[in-house]
């Protein structure tokens, strides 16, 4: 079987809301277009309004799990993002531009024991991804199934929160391309590192409830608390669901 590209998703905003699209035009050195585009810092926090800086500054849903219950839908054109959750109204909004409107949205998402969300900042440059370096996130559908079957249930691939969802690998194929050059679609990505995985992870994305001890069974069944890999963008193209992958 020819392993492709089963599903595309982006992050407009940094743990506010994952988005679904058919193919992205993606360029060297760069993360999928509009992907982390924007991150919700606390009022602790230390980042610039424009820049990456490390996730330890934002609101995320390892300290707030029912952010992973946030889906959005982004309009390139107008610069705007509709957000919507089970427990909230939606709400479109430019983030640019009318934060306040966004922080009192998500305000009773967040628990009264962490830093409430103060600002919204913006990388101009690349995407305020976790990572250090402008990155793309792999996730093999054949992991998540046998990560879930040695669980014993049955667990929605939308908790690892990937760019690229795999299909047609078999398990953990993925742990054997790190320093690899993978052709997908007409671009090519090297992928840099494995992910480590956070308490997200626990967190149903239907409910937002936390549900699931994933770390706790990652670290039994695999030895570590990895799950995926991100890659770097090393050739431009377009990207789309259905496309093929192999490794070059």
């Amino acid at each position: 079987m020819i392993a492709r590209v089963g599903a595309i998703w982006r992050h407009p905003i940094k743990a506010h809301g994952r988005e679904r699209v058919d193919r992205v035009t993606v360029a060297e050195g760069s993360t999928i277009p509009w992907d982390r585009r924007w991150a919700v810092a606390h009022e602790a926090s230390s980042a610039p309004d424009t820049g990456w800086s490390p996730c330890p500054n934002f609101t995320r849903a390892a300290k707030a799990p029912q952010l992973m219950a946030i889906s959005a839908t982004s309009d390139m054109g107008r610069g705007t993002v509709t957000l919507r959750h089970p427990a909230r109204p939606d709400l479109t909004f430019d983030p640019d531009a009318e934060a306040a409107e966004f922080l009192d949205w998500v305000r009773p998402l967040m628990p009264e024991n962490r830093a409430a969300p103060a600002r919204i900042v913006r990388q101009t440059d690349r995407g305020l991804t976790d990572s250090d370096f402008a990155s793309i996130s792999l996730v093999n559908r054949a992991s998540h199934a046998d990560f879930s079957r040695s669980m014993g249930r049955d667990l929605d691939v939308l908790r690892w929160r990937g760019n690229i969802v795999l299909d047609g690998l078999d398990p953990w194929a993925e742990a054997g391309w790190i320093g690899k050059t993978l052709q997908i679609g007409t671009a090519q990505l090297c992928v840099r590192e494995p992910i480590t995985r956070c308490l997200a992870t626990t967190a149903n994305p239907n409910t937002g409830e936390r549900d699931a001890d994933t770390l706790g069974a990652l670290k039994s069944y695999r030895g570590n608390h990895e799950f995926g890999v991100c890659a770097i963008v090393t050739q431009g193209g377009e990207i789309a669901v259905g496309d093929s992958v192999e490794p070059l």
